[in-house]
């Protein structure tokens, strides 16, 4: 493997950042996860706006255009042979001083590395997720906006942690008014009497490129699509229920809370649904 820091290409072994990086100091950066289909970057330019609004939203100045930052993900992915797997894109403060404040932080830190992955196996794409309800609460948006992807996602782990030691491969988070949030790393949507439903980023979601196309795809289903609170209530009494993400994809859900959804198999809509998405993601992005 060889991974891409500030222009260069290092060995897996030799890829270092300093330990007085305010990003492995203080969780002080933050990143894409990216897919690659085939040879194309799915919705590159998508993800990279992504960072361009997370960056400015923690007032971290990016000195790449978003050109130079397309061709770093490219060549990573060509340097490593690799026409299908997963890139983690990730922008630090850069190299300070102890102390919460970035003032005395160096230039930025651009580190791209692509792998394979596979989240889930193929049998949960076939029968379903098991997922249960965390104990632990997504954030406030007022502490940190959910829409910025940040390099602390301790709030997350906590609620992956709750789920493993349960038996469970996902948790669903509710934020501190009981609405659901989202899972771990994943968004959340239901059907119910043939709308989608998923809850709004004001709810503590994030705002995810697979989410908005899962979105693009019912809309051209012509199945209605709403943003809404949702409650653990309206999950257990959903027709269908999915959740989507870069690394998850579209992943059925068939159990919450020891509940079956619908008749505890993967709904017509939501098998149209990944079936339409697997087909795009060779189509929309940018060619390595």
């Amino acid at each position: 493997m060889k991974v891409y820091i500030n222009g260069e290409f290092f060995g897996k072994e030799d890829a270092k950042v300093s330990v007085f990086d305010h990003g492995f100091l203080y969780g002080d950066g933050i990143f894409e996860g990216i897919r690659l289909y085939d040879g194309n970057v799915f919705r590159l330019d998508e993800h990279l706006e992504r960072l361009e609004y997370s960056a400015k939203a923690i007032m971290l100045d990016l000195p790449w255009s978003r050109e130079e930052m397309a061709e770093a993900v490219c060549e990573t992915c060509r340097q490593n042979e690799l026409t299908n797997g997963y890139i983690r894109m990730i922008v630090t403060r850069g190299v300070g001083y102890l102390g919460l404040s970035p003032k005395n932080c160096t230039e930025p830190q651009l580190i791209i590395i692509a792998d394979k992955i596979q989240l889930y196996s193929t049998e949960f794409y076939e029968k379903g997720l098991k997922v249960i309800t965390s104990s632990t609460r997504r954030m406030n948006p007022a502490a940190l906006p959910p829409m910025v992807k940040s390099l602390n996602y301790l709030n997350n782990i906590l609620a992956k942690v709750d789920a493993v030691n349960l038996g469970f491969q996902e948790a669903i988070m509710l934020n501190d008014q009981g609405y659901v949030a989202e899972a771990t790393g994943d968004n959340i949507f239901i059907m119910h009497k043939g709308r989608l439903l998923t809850p709004p980023s004001v709810s503590g979601a994030l705002v995810g490129i697979t989410r908005q196309t899962v979105v693009d795809i019912a809309m051209e289903l012509g199945i209605e699509v709403q943003e809404r609170d949702l409650t653990r209530y309206d999950l257990w009494i959903s027709d269908e229920m999915f959740m989507t993400g870069t690394a998850a994809e579209v992943i059925p859900v068939t159990e919450v809370d020891f509940r079956k959804i619908g008749d505890g198999a993967p709904g017509d809509t939501t098998n149209k649904i990944l079936e339409a998405f697997r087909k795009r993601v060779t189509l929309e992005g940018a060619k390595i």
